[in-house]
């Protein structure tokens, strides 16, 4: 198997690993812990579906939605989110990640600046932590 058809490999099976839901449990941004946060809310919950993405409220309202796409060949691994909805919406905000089976990472900055590669936020840059909702939690 060539190096494309490996990363793409790979990032199938990052994606399939990161479908369901996840709630968030802390996040921090431009080196401030759990700011004021326009894009969730207690009990709200991410919806990850394909390569699309909502945050919903408990009462079913949608804080945000977009898309994503993921480059499992970089380190740390890649995600590049680009919102539907809201101020960034459309723009490629590019972000580095960290998934396992029941908890997902990633630290994402500001469009126009670089990929993080730390998880650790400076200026302009947003870490957002998440555990897997199983059904029947």
């Amino acid at each position: 198997m060539d190096t494309a058809s490996s990363t793409r490999s790979n990032d199938s099976l990052e994606l399939q690993r990161l479908q369901g839901a996840w709630e968030q449990i802390s996040m921090e941004d431009s080196g401030v812990l759990n700011p004021p946060d326009e894009h969730s809310a207690p009990g709200a919950l991410t919806l990850i579906e394909g390569d699309q993405f909502r945050v919903l409220t408990v009462a079913g309202d949608v804080l945000l939605a977009g898309s994503f796409t993921l480059d499992s060949s970089t380190t740390p691994k890649s995600i590049t989110w680009i919102d539907s909805i809201g101020a960034d919406a459309g723009k490629p905000l590019p972000a580095s990640y960290e998934l396992t089976e029941d908890d997902f990472v990633f630290i994402a900055a500001d469009e126009g600046q670089p990929r993080p590669t730390r998880f650790s936020t400076g200026p302009g840059q947003t870490l957002r932590r998440f555990v897997r909702v199983r059904q029947g939690q």
